[in-house]
């Protein structure tokens, strides 16, 4: 693996994903380490664009079409990551196992197109490693119910949630050696050390 790998965060809603990602950012900033952070979606400005029509409450796409923007997000994003893959750390706060997980294994979306569609977009482009953060139902709705504001994403029912991260831990069983499972239903400082511990040993 390189020394400036990609590093994805996972995760279904409100499993801490985003927390973590800030916390390896601050250490990179203060160990002077190059790096870029995007999200999907989101990132570049056109990105950016795509997200606000995908995650607004009024939005009502069937799910092929969820999949095509979510898709066009990425594709506007590769550019940005071709520019570091390999030169610097790349962290991405979800990316290709997240349109499996929840365009699949949460909306029934065929499988086989989804990897055509990445493969297409990334050609030699690989993840380094995951972090899955997972979250228990009770938790995970405490969470969204503290948030000041829920896009269409947040609203989903604990079934669709619980088939989201099944599908996940799916894709961490069968990706052992580049994935880690962060249980954030813990203390959340043994996770931001566990993570930490890790991201040392992936760059050092």
């Amino acid at each position: 693996m390189s020394k400036k790998p990609i590093i994805v965060f996972e995760g279904i809603e409100g499993s801490g994903k985003s927390h973590h990602i800030k916390v390896v950012s601050r250490f990179l900033d203060k160990n002077k380490i190059k790096y870029i952070k995007i999200r999907e979606p989101g990132g570049s400005l056109s990105s950016e664009k795509i997200r606000k029509l995908i995650l607004n409450k009024k939005s009502n796409f069937n799910v092929k079409t969820d999949l095509l923007l979510y898709l066009a997000a990425r594709s506007e994003n590769i550019n940005l990551i071709k520019k570091s893959y390999k030169k610097k750390i790349i962290l991405i706060d979800r990316f290709t196992d997240s349109t499996i997980a929840y365009q699949h294994f949460g909306m029934g979306v065929d499988i086989k197109i989804i990897n055509t569609l990445n493969k297409y977009l990334l050609k030699n482009i690989k993840v380094g490693f995951t972090f899955l953060n997972v979250v228990n139902k009770k938790n995970l709705f405490l969470r969204l119910k503290k948030r000041k504001s829920l896009n269409r994403y947040d609203q989903f029912n604990a079934s669709f949630y619980n088939k989201v991260q099944n599908g996940f831990l799916k894709l961490a069983k069968s990706n052992k050696k580049s994935y880690k499972i962060i249980n954030s239903n813990l203390e959340i400082k043994k996770n931001e050390d566990l993570i930490l511990n890790q991201l040392k040993k992936l760059i050092k």
